[in-house]
């Protein structure tokens, strides 16, 4: 991964790469960004930088040795750490992430901005709890003990620490307080408020903000041919969120639209027979387009409620304006309240593996109730 990879986000890059040049390098560093961010396309991206034979003023160069392995993620001074399952072969305590290398610079090259559920999909572990096991810190503080062997810098990236078994973290402490000369921890995170103190404490922290909606739609229609329209109403659902675009792009955002659309008049109407064949449909469609379903759901009651109160803060076209502004007639802010916890419930249950055709016609019901409701 290269900086000149990841869309926007100028003053991040800026600040990585000075502080290379500079050589204010700090030996625990924590990159903390919502899902879909860029936390590790940038961790990626600065690991390639610090280890480049021919630094640039903006970038590596993407084609001196240490880069060409580094893009390939077979860097040998490049270590990552990672969550694991038990396989039919590796119990638990033994499953450290170097036994799934292969599988892992797999998942990197495909989905630099996927989520933990991405990577136990793309394993086969959907139905298991990950976690980075205790023997975990055996391992990376064997790998530290020794010298860099081609770069300058040795480094050791951890995706997902707050997923680290307690046991491992509090293992790693004195090697992340007093690490050896010219060795990098990059901790790589979506939510530092599970991290143990002792970490936060011993790292510098790099907050990193979501997408601009600008900036997702040109990286979807340059680098993943999406066509303008399509690329546009896909930023605008994922709110920051790259993951979410581009998963919104593998099937139809305006499908989902107006899916939506149709489902909400179907509740309003009371008619149940349709709300069942749909909430067949919905089991039929797969999990993330159900999960997107229920985004867009969100994101409508969110703009509704902002209309209400301060309408020039909207951000959608004439034509989502004009179905906001009639769906505001029937879901007053005291609806959309109720409502809301309605669909986040729903959302857990699917994310969760639950009947996605008996989930749906219990929302529809809940939404058909609300809707008709005198207040």
């Amino acid at each position: 991964m290269l900086f000149k990879d990841i869309p926007g986000l100028e003053s991040i890059k800026q600040r990585l790469i000075n502080a290379v040049k500079n050589q204010h390098v700090a030996h625990g560093q924590l990159f903390v960004g919502a899902e879909g961010s860029a936390n590790m396309a940038l961790a990626l991206a600065y690991a390639t930088y610090l280890n480049c034979e021919n630094r640039g003023d903006e970038d590596a160069c993407g084609t001196c040795p240490s880069c060409v392995k580094n893009l390939k993620y077979i860097h040998p001074d490049l270590h990552f750490v990672f969550p694991t399952a038990a396989t039919t072969k590796i119990k638990r305590e033994d499953a450290i992430s170097d036994k799934f290398l292969v599988e892992w610079r797999d998942f990197l090259q495909k989905s630099p901005y996927g989520n933990v559920t991405d990577w136990s999909f793309h394993f086969g572990w959907e139905n298991k709890q990950v976690i980075i096991p205790r023997m975990e810190s055996r391992s990376i503080i064997q790998k530290l003990s020794l010298r860099a062997f081609e770069g300058q810098y040795k480094v050791m990236l951890i995706w997902q620490p707050e997923l680290m078994n307690s046991s491992a973290a509090n293992g790693i402490l004195k090697v992340l307080e007093e690490p050896t000369d010219k060795t990098i921890f990059l901790m790589v995170s979506t939510d530092a408020n599970k991290l143990l103190t002792t970490i936060l404490s011993r790292t510098q922290m790099l907050k990193i903000p979501a997408f601009g909606d600008q900036d997702i739609s040109e990286y979807l229609q340059e680098q993943m041919n999406i066509e303008a329209q399509k690329s546009t109403n896909a930023a605008y659902l994922a709110e920051g969120n790259m993951r979410l675009a581009l998963t919104l792009t593998e099937g139809n955002v305006d499908e989902v639209q107006a899916t939506f659309k149709d489902w909400m008049r179907t509740c309003f109407n009371w008619d149940f027979h349709t709300m069942t064949k749909m909430g067949e449909t919905f089991q039929k469609s797969g999990k993330e387009y159900q999960k997107n379903l229920l985004g867009a759901g969100t994101k409508v009651m969110r703009d509704t409620l902002v209309n209400q109160f301060e309408p020039e803060m909207v951000r959608v076209n004439e034509n989502e304006m004009d179905f906001i502004q009639k769906f505001g007639q029937v879901f007053t802010h005291q609806k959309i309240d109720r409502l809301i916890p309605k669909l986040e419930e729903a959302q857990y249950h699917i994310e969760r593996n639950g009947n996605p055709k008996i989930v749906f016609l219990d929302l529809s019901l809940a939404i058909a109730k609300i809707a008709r409701a005198k207040q």
